[in-house]
């Protein structure tokens, strides 16, 4: 694990921005994907906000009762994220974005993040 507290929280700054810079594309520029359009763009959301969900809590040194506050900053950088876009070309805010798919996505990521921490312990404790 790593000392440094700032050197932790770079992921979390690192996925933010690539987040803000994807958000920051205006619709006409986006590319299609066709039929898969919607799950590509929904499945974006979900991999990006569990990402820096399971970052915030890497920041927060993984502490088991913590994962909540992962999950709530996540929601925060949503908002903000949603706000964001109601200021670019063709895009809008949507609360179904963030509280279904960026949230579902976050709290996914989280579980997962925590069942193999806890079938590491484990697995470490029984070697």
């Amino acid at each position: 694990m790593l000392k440094n507290p700032l050197l932790r929280w770079l992921p979390s700054v690192l996925i933010m921005a690539v987040i803000f810079w994807l958000s920051s594309t205006p619709a006409a520029k986006l590319p299609s994907f066709g039929l898969l359009d919607f799950i590509v763009k929904k499945g974006g959301h979900m991999l990006g906000y569990g990402l820096l969900a399971c970052a915030y809590w890497f920041g927060l040194r993984l502490e088991k009762r913590r994962w909540w506050l992962a999950l709530l900053l996540a929601i925060l950088y949503a908002i903000s994220d949603e706000f964001h876009q109601s200021f670019v070309p063709g895009r809008h805010p949507s609360w179904v974005d963030v509280f279904g798919f960026d949230a579902g996505g976050a709290l996914i990521a989280l579980s997962l993040l925590q069942l193999w921490l806890r079938s590491r312990r484990l697995r470490l404790k029984n070697e």
